[in-house]
């Protein structure tokens, strides 16, 4: 069996990850369901969605409703308190540099974009339901394979301009120097966020009040680190609702 929360996992918060897994762990054990000891965080992340034994983990919804919908269970979504967001909903920073002149996502129709991955809705799906409302696209996208490798695409010019999950614009931030580089010229609609599953077709309900016990008893300085405020449950409908956007251009 296997457990991963890779998703917003860095060196600076690290150990309080393992702090809330060891609690999460620990509640789901006095639940009757196993858990292993450590998180697996190092495991690929795509090889864990299809896990039978994934006892709990992290998804985007954009790979959630294209591929695994019929495979896991939706557990919830913690909710890190993003301004002008619903509880447990994240959005996209569009982000460009900071000596760019142009001041609008508009304005960068046929430029170059970076993007973390093909199927992250932050990165792409999100992005990609902004232009259609607002009319431009981007003539070729890089793919950099994670929102803070997209950042340092942009603020090293290998391109004009990247759409980066809210909650990973704001630990750069807090503990990387690019964004002192980039600034913010908008913003994707919310959506649902990242969400924990676990394998199969289960209750959500004992994971969900497992998430909530452990955060609860979680110290104030590790629950400062992660940033997250509550535990949110987590409607299919609303992730499944959403459009399938088309492969970004080469």
């Amino acid at each position: 069996m296997i457990a991963s929360l890779p998703m917003y996992l860095r060196p600076e918060n690290r150990d309080a990850h393992d702090a809330w897994w060891a609690r999460i762990r620990d509640a789901l054990r006095v639940r009757g369901i196993d858990a292993p000891d450590a998180l697996s965080q190092d495991a690929p992340i795509h090889a864990t969605w299809g896990r039978a034994d994934l006892v709990l983990g992290q998804i985007c919804n954009l790979p959630y409703r294209s591929a695994f919908k019929d495979r896991v269970t939706l557990i919830a979504h913690a909710d890190f308190g993003l301004p002008g967001t619903a509880p447990g909903d994240y959005h996209s920073c569009l982000i460009a540099r900071a000596d760019d002149p142009r001041a609008t996502p508009q304005a960068f129709d046929g430029a170059t974009m970076a993007i973390n991955a093909a199927d992250s809705h932050s990165g792409w799906g999100a992005p990609w339901m902004h232009m259609q409302v607002h009319g431009y696209a981007p003539a070729r996208c890089v793919t950099t394979g994670a929102h803070r490798d997209s950042a340092h695409a942009v603020a090293e010019g290998r391109a004009d301009f990247a759409a980066i999950d809210a909650v990973t614009w704001a630990m750069l931030t807090r503990w990387d120097g690019v964004t002192q580089a980039l600034r913010v010229i908008g913003r994707t609609a919310s959506s649902p966020g990242l969400a924990y599953i676990t394998a199969g077709d289960v209750d959500p309900a004992p994971y969900r009040a497992a998430l909530a016990e452990a955060l609860n008893a979680l110290p104030p300085a590790a629950r400062a680190i992660l940033g997250i405020r509550a535990i949110t449950p987590a409607d299919p409908a609303r992730h499944t609702a959403l459009p399938i956007p088309p492969a970004p251009p080469n």
